[in-house]
């Protein structure tokens, strides 16, 4: 009899979750709610689980929910009646925080193509853009309106649209502090210290909306400057007899870790291959011959070329045998796309150094390790990466500063979507370098890499 009881109410507690309408495992998603007002959708595979749903807006708007996903038979995030998707107007971060000046007109919102212009106060110096306008991926153009007095050691940092500053002397190891307003996100440097030379420490910040994006134009620049800086030294040398410009490098050794988010929320195989392919390509411009390891990422890691091969294969150098290895990768055979495991990425990376720091010491003191991600940064397995990021700090530059030049770590967020705070923590902050770019979608990255360094 006992057991009798005991079995009704395991069969109840199975079924009674079925009988009150929660979604099984396996179903699809309703097909009712999903409209946005004034834009459209598309789904990555239709109404089945695992699918993504994606808001798309006329130019010079954005919707107020980027993307949704099938989980589970329900849409997440879910939208109540009252708060439905829309298309809103895209806007630029207020511009009105310059101290010591005017910015006219004086309003409360600034959209697409409206003009501003700055003027400072008696006994104060202007520098940067007098004349701004709003782009349509919500940034200013030019650079930030400061009026200054040129009494401190360091020039004044001024306050980029959007922000708020605490610090007013700009004195050695004077430091000032950034936040941005809510629910703008910080991009850049948060903390910035006045150095001996007259420089602000790290990157000046920006505040970026969700809706914010780098254009390609802007990011092919910083990251190609930033790319210069890394792979030559100061000196150029004649054109050669093909008529392209060779840049000297001074015989440091280089490895380079490339990884390319290949989960659901970004998924497209062929265009994060060719990204890759590019970018070598790119690289390979230079006279310098770095070392690589190429990894694929999702809820697994995969090292489709490892850097221990890459150096003692017989064909180690060899390009053409790391775009063989590309061509050949099957991602749908190898891993589960369902993830993304930052985390995992990072330890992976973290071991490869490791290994290469045991086998030679001084050859590892000498090199110099660049880590270039591209990522929305939606890690929703494995836990927080940065202290893994911590880790390859550490192991690179032994807590001293006269090492910073030997570790760069960059990182593209990519997507609809991207965890903007979350990737910048993942980033170098170097004086008047970017290494944190956000991009709409591969596309983007792609016409970044086919126009990077076409003057040089």
């Amino acid at each position: 009899m006992e057991c009798g009881q005991r079995l009704k109410w395991l069969i109840l507690a199975l079924i009674c979750p079925l009988i009150a309408g929660a979604p099984s495992r396996d179903s699809s998603c309703p097909e009712e709610n999903l409209n946005i007002t004034g834009g459209s959708f598309t789904l990555s595979n239709g109404y089945s689980d695992g699918s993504y749903l994606t808001y798309i807006c006329p130019d010079g708007y954005y919707p107020s929910i980027p993307t949704r996903r099938c989980q589970f038979g329900l849409w997440t995030p879910n939208t109540s009646t009252r708060k439905k998707a829309e298309c809103k107007k895209i806007t630029c971060p207020t511009p009105r925080v310059l101290e010591n000046g005017e910015v006219a007109p004086y309003q409360e919102r600034y959209y697409i193509n409206e003009v501003t212009t700055y003027s400072c106060n008696p006994d104060y110096k202007f520098r940067g853009s007098k004349v701004r306008v709003c782009q349509s991926n919500g940034k200013w153009n030019g650079s930030t309106p400061i009026c200054e007095r040129d009494s401190d050691h360091c020039p004044d940092p001024g306050v980029p649209p959007g922000s708020s500053r605490t610090g007013s002397t700009f004195n050695i190891d004077d430091e000032v502090t950034y936040h941005c307003d809510s629910p703008l996100t910080l991009i850049g440097s948060k903390v910035r210290k006045c150095q001996d030379g007259g420089q602000w420490s790290g990157t000046e910040p920006q505040c970026y909306a969700d809706f914010t994006y780098d254009t390609a134009a802007e990011v092919a620049k910083a990251f190609g400057n930033s790319l210069k800086t890394m792979l030559t030294v100061q000196q150029e040398s004649e054109d050669d007899h093909h008529g392209k410009k060779i840049y000297l490098n001074k015989g440091g050794k280089l490895d380079i870790y490339i990884a390319v988010d290949v989960s659901d929320s970004i998924n497209d195989l062929k265009k994060a291959k060719q990204i890759i392919k590019t970018l070598l390509e790119k690289i390979s411009y230079y006279e310098v011959s770095p070392s690589y390891e190429i990894l694929m990422f999702a809820t697994d890691v995969y090292q489709i070329v490892k850097m221990r091969d890459f150096k003692t294969e017989e064909v180690a150098g060899s390009l053409s045998k790391v775009f063989e290895d590309l061509d050949k990768f099957d991602f749908d055979k190898k891993l589960d796309q369902k993830s993304s495991n930052i985390a995992k990425l990072y330890q992976t990376i973290l071991d490869s150094m490791s290994n290469e720091q045991i086998r030679n010491k001084e050859d590892f003191l000498q090199t110099k390790h660049v880590v270039i991600v591209f990522t929305d940064g939606q890690a929703n397995m494995g836990g927080n990466p940065k202290p893994k990021v911590h880790l390859i700090r550490n192991l690179v530059l032994k807590n001293d500063a006269n090492r910073e030049n030997k570790l760069d770590l960059y990182v593209f967020g990519v997507g609809k979507d991207v965890r903007t705070e979350d990737l910048n923590g993942l980033v170098s902050e170097k004086e008047n370098e970017r290494h944190f770019f956000k991009l709409q979608d591969l596309d983007e990255v792609q016409k970044t890499f086919d126009s990077l360094m076409n003057d040089q």
